[in-house]
């Protein structure tokens, strides 16, 4: 019982950690949406060089985070020997990376578009190194069961990072207008994307310094045999990360290739701003996906698993569906995180956090080949997954724009999902409630219908009183079906009288 506590509350520490800095990366969305003006495309080069990164990260680590945790743990394993390899490994590549950056710059910055701004691109593929780098250490703290550490140098890097976009964005503008002559020495107006990459850079490289601890007090050896074990290892989850990382950034990274017209960046911002609104979805994903995987893994060998598991994705299912539908019917009041330069992108949320619901869906029927240790399933299903997005976008985004973007996350997820479900049913039979689920996916249909009709056809404040007597309908319907008030402890005993 202690050892399940203290999992939990580690848990909680690590996933808060990581729910803020998605929360506050979230916030910086209104400021350069702000600042950068769609016409600009100066956001089109923020969302199409951090999908870069994201892909990056996942190729520059190549499985070592997971590899470390398993043979750290293994009884014939020195865990100060697996962590001194892979950190040997991990920094040598990412050292390879960066001089072949800057070997190749113009080339590299040539096919990717940025032969005007090669800074940016030397700039990301130098932080994107460190942070592959950090992830190391980073595993080392949660081996270690240090996760105030761990969280405190997570939170340390927001701080900086949110504080310093406030000056470069907000401060120093203002300040420049009255005085250029003072404020032009830190601050010059034409950078515009490029402080949020110079910012980047510095905070991941400023983290670096606090891990003083974890790169000394040890004898660093390099393990050729055991850096071969590991590798063979790890190949499978690089394949499955690269697989997941592409579905959700591949079309980011792959429309200034496929689309046609001049305002490519334009476009890009105005597609990446407004998806950022349906990220709602991804922030409950993620917190519900930190909750879930200690629970799963716990419930693992007691009886009653299966049936425990067809509930919890019930509620799942349920938990997105009032996401979508109070982001739907909010969405008079939550435009405003985004300038209204990049409204016309709105139109895309709906899709964008259908796709994320598939993808948390996915999440929750990829524990059937993980409990039976068959991840390479995972590979299998993320892969055709990948493909079919990918290709949806080269078919369609030439004719359709960002909005085919939209749809082929969702063709992608639905297949990775679908193909999970019906393999899973012949390998690791669970008897999801899908009769109970369609219900409430009927019903919230029913109430989509009705808030599009009242956001187009009622003024914004009878709009919204209209979409929460929507809202309260499901939730009176949930409360009805699945948590009657007479289970609450103080409230029910006025319900059971």
């Amino acid at each position: 019982m202690a050892n399940l506590k203290s999992l939990a509350k580690d848990t909680a520490i690590y996933g808060m950690s990581s729910i803020v800095g998605r929360f506050f990366t979230y916030l910086l969305v209104p400021i350069y949406t702000a600042k950068l003006s769609a016409a600009s495309g100066g956001y089109g080069v923020i969302t199409n060089l951090y999908a870069y990164t994201a892909l990056l990260l996942v190729i520059l680590t190549y499985g070592m985070e997971t590899t470390f945790f398993r043979y750290a743990n293994k009884p014939n394993e020195n865990p100060e020997k697996v962590y001194s390899t892979i950190l040997m490994a991990v920094g040598f590549t990412s050292l390879l990376f960066i001089a072949l950056i800057f070997l190749f710059l113009p080339q590299i910055s040539g096919f990717m578009g940025y032969s005007d701004h090669p800074s940016y691109v030397w700039v990301m593929g130098l932080t994107v190194a460190i942070d592959s780098f950090q992830c190391i250490p980073f595993a080392y703290l949660r081996y270690k069961k240090r996760p105030i550490k761990f969280a405190t140098l997570k939170l340390l890097f927001i701080i900086m990072t949110f504080g310093l976009n406030i000056l470069y964005y907000i401060v120093l503008p203002a300040l420049y207008k009255n005085h250029p002559d003072i404020i032009g020495k830190i601050y010059d107006p034409t950078v515009g994307a490029g402080y949020a990459f110079y910012i980047n850079l510095f905070c991941t490289g400023s983290i670096t310094f606090c891990f003083i601890k974890e790169f000394t007090g040890f004898k660093y050896v390099f393990d050729k045999a055991l850096m071969k074990r590991m590798l063979t290892y790890s190949w499978p989850i690089l394949i499955l990360g690269v697989a997941g990382i592409l579905n959700q950034t591949a079309d980011r990274i792959i429309f200034p290739y496929i689309y046609k017209g001049s305002d490519m960046n334009t476009q890009l911002g105005i597609y990446g701003a407004a998806s950022k609104i349906a990220m709602i979805m991804a922030l409950i994903t993620q917190a519900f996906r930190y909750a879930y995987e200690p629970f799963v893994f716990g419930k693992a060998k007691e009886n009653d698993n299966r049936e425990t598991y067809a509930k919890v994705m019930k509620y799942f299912v349920i938990f997105t569906l009032f996401a979508y539908l109070f982001v739907i019917g909010y969405m008079d009041i939550l435009k405003h995180l985004i300038a209204r330069d990049y409204w016309d992108g709105l139109r895309v949320v709906p899709i964008v956090m259908i796709g994320t619901m598939m993808y948390g869906i996915y999440f929750n029927l990829s524990f059937w080949y993980k409990l039976i240790d068959k991840t390479i399933w995972g590979a299998y299903f993320s892969g055709i997954g990948c493909i079919v997005l990918i290709v949806s976008n080269i078919i369609f985004v030439p004719r359709y724009g960002y909005m085919a973007c939209a749809w082929s996350g969702i063709t992608g997820y639905g297949t990775s999902m679908l193909i999970s479900y019906f393999v899973g049913q012949k390998m690791y039979r669970i008897n999801y409630p899908l009769a109970e689920m369609a219900k409430y996916l009927v019903l919230s249909i029913i109430l989509n219908v009705g808030m599009n009709l009242s956001n187009n056809y009622i003024p914004d404040a009878g709009a919204i009183a209209v979409n929460t007597v929507l809202i309260l309908i499901f939730g009176a319907y949930l409360v009805k079906k699945d948590f009657p008030l007479s289970r609450f402890p103080i409230i029910g005993k006025h319900f059971r009288h």
